[in-house]
């Protein structure tokens, strides 16, 4: 199994954002901002011996330009990327094109993880069930969500919806890290000759809300719960001393691996 880090740009948003909570709807006022940082977009690419995995689907092309995304998360934060951070071009580093991936495991469907969705019809999709409706519900009932339409109705080949913690293949399970969002997936990566590989997305936005002791982050749908998933991270951590890679941190993401290097 080779396991890939790919940089699919940046989100730049007021630090209050990510770890206290603060009101999206008066977030681009100036008074409320305290640090504007900048956010990173990871995705993961895995080739595995069942064929190619990709989870997250970053942020499409588009997001950047106004319109795109619905006005309240576009007052929120604002996408930022060069060509050679595109999905596609991030894949090529990898040898790898859209159409080999088999298999896409989307740990939300907010619009900075569902934004390629439209390269993916011929694959299989693995999302958390009750998010996947609460999306549905959403873009039917209030288009100015953190959701995109177009992105959250994509087809794929076969939908499989995930209720709790999965094993997807040998060396490789999906974990329910609520909070963040009513249902998201982690993933938990067992390779051969760097161990045990979290990845959290939403589920632990940075090290700072990590901790310990954890730290409530910004944007929850359940305040308890975002805190069981930090301590059920800490748990598997602890267990197969494992390294996290943590979803939006812009102090450690520029340590991670970068695709074309991986993790194996």
């Amino acid at each position: 199994m080779k396991v890939y880090i790919l940089d699919n740009g940046y989100l730049l948003m007021d630090k209050n954002i990510l770890l206290n909570n603060a009101v999206l709807a008066n977030a681009d006022e100036p008074d409320r901002r305290c640090e504007l940082i900048h956010c990173p977009i990871m995705m993961v690419l895995i080739k595995h011996e069942n064929g190619c995995i990709l989870y997250d689907l970053g942020c499409h092309p588009k997001a950047g330009e106004k319109g795109y995304w619905p006005d309240r998360v576009w007052k929120s934060e604002r996408y930022y990327h060069e060509p050679e951070q595109e999905l596609e071009a991030q894949l090529a580093l990898c040898g790898v094109t859209p159409k080999d991936i088999d298999t896409v495991v989307l740990s939300h469907l907010h619009e900075d993880h569902t934004g390629n969705a439209h390269l993916f019809a011929h694959a299989e999709l693995y999302a958390p069930r009750q998010e996947f409706i609460d999306a549905l519900l959403s873009v039917h009932t209030n288009p100015d969500t953190g959701y995109v339409k177009s992105e959250v109705l994509a087809p794929f080949k076969e939908f499989h919806l995930v209720e709790g913690d999965m094993p997807l293949y040998p060396g490789i399970e999906l974990i329910d890290l609520p909070g963040h969002t009513n249902g998201l997936l982690g993933m938990v990566l067992h390779t051969e000759k760097d161990g045990v590989l979290i990845f959290p997305q939403d589920g632990v936005f940075c090290e700072e809300s990590y901790g310990p002791p954890a730290r409530l982050p910004g944007g929850f749908e359940d305040s308890a719960a975002c805190l069981r998933s930090i301590e059920k991270v800490r748990a598997l951590q602890q267990k197969f001393d494992a390294k996290v890679f943590f979803g939006h941190d812009p102090k450690n993401f520029p340590a991670y691996r970068h695709a074309p290097a991986y993790y194996e």
